[in-house]
């Protein structure tokens, strides 16, 4: 699906209302700019992480660190999303596919980073370049995203906000709840959107990267 269907779509499905409202509206800029800065303090704080495990990385397997993968952002753009490699090279040979429990594609450093979500540190960049938020909608592949909305009518509104790192359907479902449960969560998040809410869902996000919980 490319980017003027998407864009077709969302145009054809009615809006969320709140996000219509003025309190609203200055939340999601005062939003960007909270995520530039705490963003650019972030790759600043995690870069001896990222350096470290991108030569473990490079020790075990072969390939590139970084993996870029194409997702689709606000409104239907598209973008790269940019992750420390967790997987073996040629991991999608037979085709694009979710990533599931004791995936024999992933190496043992990535079976790490993936469950202390290492891996999705170098998406800092993503939102220094305003491609992403800290908090939202995780952002789907764009097969994904047609097979979604195509099964599931509405599942593009999610894309009326910037997608993130982490979001509400991420510590409450984890990876691995239905296309379904996921807009429902996502929904409620883009209704209730605030900042009270953000820093509640980063709080839950810190409490699942220390357990390792919901990852694969």
């Amino acid at each position: 699906m490319g980017v003027k269907e998407i864009e077709k779509k969302l145009l054809d499905e009615s809006t969320i209302n709140s996000l219509n409202t003025s309190s609203v509206q200055r939340y999601l800029i005062f939003k960007s700019f909270l995520d530039f800065f705490l963003a650019l303090i972030g790759i600043i704080i995690t870069s001896p992480v990222i350096i470290l495990f991108s030569i473990f990385i490079k020790l075990e397997s072969k390939g590139p660190i970084f993996y870029k993968q194409e997702r689709v952002g606000t409104n239907g753009k598209l973008f790269y999303v940019i992750k420390l490699r967790s997987m073996f090279i040629n991991a999608e040979e037979n085709g694009a596919q979710w990533a599931s429990k004791n995936d024999p594609r992933v190496t043992r450093i990535g079976a790490f980073i993936r469950k202390t979500r290492i891996d999705e540190l170098p998406q800092l960049l993503n939102v220094l370049k305003g491609e992403m938020s800290l908090i939202g909608p995780r952002p789907e592949r764009p097969m994904f995203t047609e097979k979604f909305n195509n099964e599931i009518p509405g599942f593009t509104k999610r894309l009326m906000v910037k997608p993130g790192l982490t979001g509400w359907a991420q510590v409450n479902g984890g990876y691995d709840i239905t296309a379904k449960h996921k807009l429902e969560l996502d929904l409620f998040y883009i209704e209730e959107i605030s900042l009270k809410l953000d820093m509640y869902i980063l709080l839950k996000t810190i409490r699942i990267v220390i357990t390792g919980d919901g990852a694969r």
